[in-house]
């Protein structure tokens, strides 16, 4: 166990405290996951067998890197570990024990608009107005019930308003769709096995032999079901060990719960403490600004967080007039950045408090040709045509999945109305059967036209004939010979759009996923495909390798760092965020959160804020974060740019020349996915083509295709080349960036 030497000797205490309750503090950038690593090392290397230890964590790109490190310390038993994110393996128990709750072992995991759309027919089916109750606030409202372990009998039972009734008539006839659909939701996944042990005390006791140990990482975003699933499961041995910060407890929104990392030494008398104080991460400068916001919180573990590294350089505050001047100023400071310590877009991140903030910098960042990738956009496998065919391989593992039923019944259209469906499907309700199913006895039902019957045997002909060909096919094999069949792919390619041309290359990528998961898995199957992309999260997607600025929320940006960072938008009502007024609970919420944002910067630390933004469709005077001033202006150089000194004749805002807004000529998801559907340049490789970039020159640009340079501006690293595209129009980019050829 001489790995043992590698830690501190904090670390080594936390990682070397086998036995009993334990609890690990650690503060940001102080290494919590290599504790947690070492730890499952050394247990392992004290002779625990690997299947005999537990570990949670919150993205399955932590867990799948944590176990290649544990791999690297004490070899290929890491394997056999029981490591994953809460969902993935509560779906894994489910999975092998799904028949108790009277479902199948192939229960289909919906996600949030699976949810959203079964809900909708559910208040269809009850006479519920939707223009009176949004479905979105009654899933919201189902979702924090089963996060409170409320199923719908207890959540009618608590009810005392008109709102509340019915939304748990809704609710239980939710339970029931679900349950005859044989379908779980993501809120399922936890509550399910905590309604399994309790009825099944038996099978507790399978899993109390099972697991001696179990480690939480991210302790501190669990919600109730997440922490009683937890307590059920070391119940036996209480060889239990969390590792959280407090404050960086951001996800309350979600149901994450802070009591739980703040009282756990109650739940847990005698259980053992250890504070991770060293920070490797952050400058002495960023780390003071962070621990001068933090304290004034006062629902907080104490802890004072110190490091060797040095002071590095002051964070800066810049002062803009609106969000268009932020985004041009974050774009001058990207660029000085940049030059002065020759670093490469990968390494800056621009984060911020709210999607709609993304929109005047993604708008600046696109005028001047720097690439960027937004974290946490639409999601590949939330995207349209690859939900159609997930839907497709969905009801192929599971024929009782009546929202993927109707998802594809008409897809691509086979002539089958809403009146048509609506008759199926209430012949399905009302003869309590998978819509699947109904679909074999069309000539029962009245009203239906031939034409439409015909059809409706013809879909289900085909799906019965994919269903057949399950066990005789490799999944891959399986899903390009559906997709083939179908004629997606050749529809796309009919259209001859760039829309229809994107589609085309993303069921190609997901038809390609399939592959590599069945040569990964040689013994995988659908089921197995489908649960892993159900339970993807944007962080597991992000990469960071290719040569990009990162666009994030301040809550997708947890658990990552870059060398510089932005965080934009710091004034009242935006950061903190709130309407009109906010309580202590929220307050320290949000300082919590631009905490986590603080310390994702190692080197260089930029806070923006600006007098005027745009928002909901106003322009409104801001006032300045409250946070600014906890943080104290002695710990921060403030700069006014140009941009906001005030012109001597008439006391206006001298205004940076930067483009008048203006609808993208290309949609705005399209221009995303140009941005970063494939690998990008290193833009520091001086290897690259060197020409002379003048008036009247035919250039060619990697996304922009072939163009004429009509005007040059500037010299050396900010010389600027105005070009007409011919399919693109007119775009200002930055030489050194832009990469253009000779064409």
């Amino acid at each position: 166990m001489s790995f043992l030497q590698e830690l501190n000797p904090a670390q080594q205490q936390a990682a070397q405290a086998v036995n009993g309750p334990v609890m690990i503090i650690a503060g940001a950038g102080s290494g919590k996951t290599r504790v947690l690593t070492y730890r499952i090392a050394h247990l392992m290397s004290c002779g625990v067998p690997p299947y005999q230890i537990l570990a949670l964590t919150f993205t399955n790109k932590a867990a799948n890197e944590m176990k290649e490190r544990i791999r690297k310390l004490v070899g290929e038993g890491a394997q056999e570990l029981w490591m994953g994110t809460f969902h993935s393996i509560f779906a894994r128990i489910l999975r092998r024990e799904a028949e108790l709750l009277g479902y199948t072992r192939s229960f289909t995991i919906y996600d949030s608009d699976d949810s959203l759309s079964a809900i909708k027919k559910c208040m269809e089916r009850l006479n519920i107005s939707q223009q009176q109750i949004q479905p979105q606030v009654v899933r919201a409202r189902i979702s924090h019930a089963k996060n409170q372990l409320l199923n719908s009998q207890a959540y009618a039972e608590l009810g005392t308003e008109f709102l509340d009734e019915k939304i748990a008539t809704v609710y239980q006839e939710y339970e029931k769709t679900l349950l005859r659909s044989n379908a779980m939701d993501f809120d399922d996944l936890l509550m399910k096995p905590i309604e399994l042990f309790q009825r099944h005390h038996e099978v507790l006791e399978k899993y109390h032999h099972r697991f001696k140990f179990a480690l939480v990482d991210e302790f501190q975003d669990t919600n109730r079901a997440q922490y009683e699933m937890i307590k059920l499961l070391s119940l036996r041995h209480k060889n239990i060990c969390v590792v959280g910060d407090d404050a960086q407890s951001i996800y309350a929104f979600r149901g994450a719960d802070i009591r739980n990392i703040l009282d756990f030494s109650k739940d847990y008398p005698g259980c053992q403490t250890f504070r991770l104080e060293q920070n490797y991460r952050s400058t002495r400068n960023i780390l003071s600004v962070a621990d001068r916001l933090i304290k004034n919180n006062v629902d907080q573990l104490k802890k004072d967080l110190w490091t060797e590294n040095p002071d590095g350089e002051p964070v800066v505050v810049i002062e803009c007039a609106d969000d268009r001047d932020e985004a041009y100023q974050v774009l001058q400071a990207i660029q000085q950045e940049i030059t002065s310590h020759h670093l490469g877009l990968k390494d800056v991140a621009i984060l911020y408090r709210t999607n709609a903030q993304s929109r005047s910098l993604e708008d600046v960042l696109r005028r001047n040709g720097i690439p960027y990738v937004i974290v946490g956009g639409i999601r590949f496998y939330e995207r349209k045509e690859i939900k159609d065919v997930l839907a497709y391989l969905r009801l192929l593992a599971n024929d009782r999945d009546d929202e993927s039923f109707r998802r594809i019944i008409n897809y691509p259209t086979r002539g089958i109305g809403g009146t048509s469906l609506e008759r199926l499907e209430s012949y399905a309700h009302a003869h309590a059967m998978p819509m699947l199913q109904a679909s074999s006895m069309v000539d029962a039902m009245e009203g239906l036209q031939d034409r439409a019957k015909k059809n409706i045997s013809q879909f289900r002909g085909f799906i019965e004939k994919y269903i057949s060909l399950k066990p005789k096919m490799s999944i891959s094999e399986l899903a390009r010979s559906m997709v083939d069949e179908l004629g997606i792919l050749q529809n796309f390619k009919d259209e001859r759009t760039t829309e229809s041309m994107a589609r085309w290359e993303n069921v190609q990528e997901l038809l390609s996923a399939i592959s590599e998961f069945a040569e990964e898995h040689p013994d995988g199957t659908l089921e197995a495909f489908l649960e892993e992309v159900s339970l993807v999260s944007d962080i597991d997607t992000w990469e960071g390798t290719r040569n990009v600025v990162t666009l994030m929320t301040l809550h997708a940006s947890k658990g990552l760092e870059f060398p510089v960072v932005f965080i934009a938008g710091l004034e009242e009502g935006l950061l903190p965020f709130y309407a009109t007024s906010i309580e202590r609970p929220e307050l320290e919420e949000e300082r919590r959160l631009f905490y986590v944002g603080i310390t994702r910067a190692q080197r260089k630390l930029y806070l923006s804020k600006a007098r005027m933004r745009y928002r909901f469709g106003d322009l409104l005077f801001t006032s300045s974060s409250r946070f600014i001033a906890e943080i104290g202006e002695d710990h921060l150089l403030i700069v006014e740019p140009k941009s906001l000194r005030r012109s001597h004749d008439n006391g206006v805002f001298d205004r940076p020349k930067t483009p008048q807004r203006e609808r993208p000529s290309i949609p705005m998801h399209h221009a995303e996915e140009r941005h970063f559907s494939d690998d990008l340049p290193n833009y520091e490789d001086e290897s690259q083509e060197v020409f002379e970039i003048k008036k009247g020159s035919l250039v060619q640009h990697e996304m922009f295709g072939k163009g004429k340079v009509i005007q040059v501006n500037g010299r050396g690293d900010t010389m600027k080349a105005t070009v007409h595209f011919e399919e693109y129009g007119v775009k200002s980019l930055i030489v050194k960036f832009a990469r253009l050829r000779s064409a």
